[in-house]
């Protein structure tokens, strides 16, 4: 039965997307702030005020923090796992 630990080099990669997943969130996260904003003065908005501005930037930032949170635990847990370290988890 082969080990069902990852080599070195695709661990480290893996955990590199990682990271660079997090940095494109980051981008998509200022780009919707950015076109989400409210203009002054104030053009066609589409019915868009400072409240609901203000729920829309925390949801996003919720939900982009959430997912960068996720993707840093799996870059780092990668990371360990091209330096060798054993996790207290048996395989199957």
């Amino acid at each position: 039965m082969p080990s069902p630990r990852l080599p070195s080099k695709v661990a480290r990669l893996l955990g590199t997307q990682m990271v660079v997943v997090i940095a494109v969130l980051v981008a998509l996260w200022a780009f919707l702030l950015w076109g989400t904003r409210p203009n002054h003065p104030v053009k066609t908005t589409g019915g868009i005020d400072v409240t609901n501005v203000t729920i829309t930037w925390i949801a996003f930032t919720v939900v982009i923090l959430a997912l960068a949170l996720i993707h840093l635990i799996f870059a780092r847990q990668l990371f360990s796992e091209a330096k060798g370290v054993r996790r207290g988890v048996k395989s199957w």
